[in-house]
Parts: C-alpha cells; structure tokens; sequence
C-alpha cells in the first residue's frame, strides 16, 4: 500500500478563502467584481502583483463581458517542466446575491436563501490560490506555473475560447479544477455544435384563406418529427458511436411566441439546439440530419398554387471533442499525484463541455479534476469541505511532484 504523502495545507485559511469567493458576486459576463478579489487575494497569498495580468479576451467574445481572464506566474524554483492551473471565476445567474453558509457539522457550505451558491467554479478559485499560498509560504521546490481564472465558462466557454496561447508561458500540461470528487479525473469530453434554423412561411387568413398561407410552425413539426423517427433526437447511437441532440428554443420574430393569432397562417418561426458526441463526425452528421430534415419540410408545405416557405439554416462549433489517452504525460502525472495525496483516481469521459475542450484546441493537454461541488446551477447546491480539501491537496501534490 502507498503512503500517502505530507502535503502541507491549512484547512482553516482554505475554507476562509473559499467563504469569501462564495459571498462575491460574479454571475456570468459580469466578473469585475470577484476578478478584482481574485487579484487581491492573490497578492495577499504572495503573488507579486507585476505577475498579474488580465487579457483582453473579453474584447473578441460575441457576448458582452466585464473583463478578461486573469493571468497569474510563479517562476520555478525547482526542477519540471512548466505547469498551469486554470479554472473559470463565473457563476451562473441563479447564484446572484448568493450567502454561504459554513455548516461544521455538517462538513458543508449551503446558500443562505433562494439562491443557487456558486462552488461551481468557486471552488476552483480557491484551489489555484490555496496552492500559490502554501507553494510560496512553504517555499515548496516547483516548476514554472501559470495559473488561469477564466470568464464566461457558464455561458459557452467563452472564456477559454479567446485566450491567448502565448500567457500559458511554454507550459503544455494543464490541470483544471472543475467538478466534485478530486479522485473523478475527466481526460475527454464531448464536442459540440448549436445549429439555428430560421423558417420564414407565408401568412393568411386562417379560415378564409388558408390554402394561400404555408405555415411555419408545420415546417418546424415535419422536420422535428423526421428528426425523432430517424433516431437524430436525445441520445444518439449509431452503430458503435454514441451522441445526443436537443432542441432548446423556438421562438417567433422578436424572441417571444412563435405566430400572433390562432386564425393567421403562421409565418415565421426559429429553432436552435445542439448536437454532441466525443466523435467529431457524429456531431456534423446530427447537425446535418437537422439541416436535410428541415430543408425536406421547407419543400412540402406549399400554397394551393405551389409556392413554398424559405429556410436558413446556420452551425457553428461549439467546442471540439477530445480525449487523451491513459499514457498521456499529463494523465500519468495527475494519476500518480491523486495516489500520492492518498487520493483514488478515476479516468471518466465528461458528456458535457469543459474550458479544457478550448484548452486542448489551443496546445494545452488539460486533464480535469474537483473540488467539492454538488448540485450545481440549482438551490440545493452545496460544497463538500471534505472533497474541496482534498481538492486542494491534490493540487499541491501535482505541483511538487517528481
């Protein structure tokens, strides 16, 4: 059996620091607020403030944002290759105005209220702080490390997507903190795209004329139900490869109801959803399935006198699937520090999407692991103090390994 190792860590600072991330507001897009707290505590833990810098990610993004992502570096004092830690400081909105509460019996912290709490990701912050502290006040030998606190996570990785590869500062192994147990190690993930598709029909009188109208709203319901009877919707399974499609919105022309009135011909309608699968060409064809289904209902309906709807169709990928394999250097490196750290790992492939899809695109092989979150995006969120302390030293255990 494995000895674990000492790993020096205060579990009365860390569970402080983390109480203090859980009260500062920072839903997503608006992040000023806990990156300016993340920069202070940062500087409090011994960072040099000349080694913090925030980029200008947010300046590229599609969606509005506050600030970029934050940027901290330790220059090695001892042997390695250069590391990063990373990790996203946003929360989901449900989490604003959020008050943790530590519960010691328990060995938990809950949202006060009707809130959701947030250790989805500010679990994460406090991990990568924790571990510049107890690196600089143990003056622990370590390679390089960057670390990373990105924006926009919640909201589609925006964060991550944008960033710019020259801050990782050479280091090509990554480690993102992210989930619950710290044993669950996440070395792939699914990629994904979101599809839109715009039906434009043509109105008329419902019951005068309805022979002169081509509905949309029928356009949308043929394409969907070729769709379902294709197997294209929920979990997709073609031969050996796994996926899985949603359709999340339809909406009429300024976002609410689709058409106005029960006796007008519907004329507009929009669709978005999703495709996903770890097979990159198992995401296109779901998409591509959704495309020819409703270019084949676009082309059924028609007026008495023939004419027909218009449709646009529009993808984009999201994020690109990705797995590494268990030799990888970055895998062996997390795997033998869990042991080390008296931690039992687990290699899981994640059916959602992680700023480490982004990562990996950009150069970086990230593998993720958590840190005591539970119940996320919902009010019955909680924090496992358990969990985030082992969280802190197998972040500690990676850092100073051989």
């Amino acid at each position: 059996m494995t000895t674990a190792r000492h790993l020096p860590h205060d579990p009365s600072r860390a569970s402080g620091l983390l109480m203090r991330l859980l009260a500062c507001d920072g839903v997503t897009g608006e992040e000023s607020a806990i990156a300016a707290l993340v920069i202070e505590e940062l500087v409090a833990a011994g960072v040099p403030r000349s080694a913090i810098v925030q980029d200008d990610a947010h300046t590229r993004m599609e969606l509005s944002s506050a600030c970029g992502n934050i940027w901290a570096y330790l220059p090695g004092t001892g042997p390695g290759e250069p590391l990063m830690f990373s990790t996203h400081m946003d929360t989901v909105p449900l989490c604003r105005g959020a008050v943790p509460v530590l519960n010691v019996d328990e060995g938990v912290i809950r949202p006060a209220g009707v809130t959701a709490l947030g250790g989805d990701n500010r679990t994460g912050c406090a991990v990568l702080i924790n571990l510049a502290a107890a690196l600089l006040e143990n003056k622990l030998p370590h390679p390089p490390i960057t670390f990373l606190f990105t924006v926009r996570e919640e909201s589609g990785l925006h964060g991550a997507r944008h960033l710019d590869p020259q801050y990782f500062r050479g280091a090509t192994m990554g480690f993102n903190v992210d989930g619950g147990a710290p044993g669950r190690m996440v070395i792939g993930a699914v990629g994904a795209q979101r599809w839109e598709a715009t039906v434009t029909g043509i109105a008329s009188h419902a019951g005068v004329h309805p022979d002169r109208g081509v509905s949309s709203t029928m356009i949308v319901a043929l394409a969907l139900s070729e769709i379902y009877a294709g197997g294209w919707f929920g979990k997709v399974v073609r031969r050996d490869r796994e996926g899985s499609s949603n359709v999340g919105v339809l909406a009429g022309p300024t976002g609410g109801s689709v058409g106005e009135a029960t006796n007008v011909v519907t004329d507009y309608a929009m669709v978005r959803g999703e495709s996903r699968s770890t097979d990159a060409r198992l995401v296109g064809e779901i998409t591509e399935a959704y495309r020819l289904a409703f270019e084949n209902a676009a082309k059924t309906v028609k007026t008495s006198d023939g004419r027909t709807g218009t449709l646009t169709f529009k993808n984009r990928v999201e994020y690109d699937a990705f797995c590494l394999p268990d030799g990888h250097p970055v895998v062996k490196r997390a795997v033998a520090a869990a042991i080390q750290a008296g931690i039992t790992p687990v290699l899981e492939v994640s059916r959602g999407g992680l700023d480490a899809n982004w990562l990996v695109c950009h150069g970086m092989s990230a593998v993720t692991f958590g840190a005591g979150q539970h119940d996320i995006h919902t009010i019955k969120e909680y924090v496992n103090l358990a969990e985030f302390h082992d969280g802190c030293r197998l972040a500690l255990s990676i850092a100073t390994s051989d």
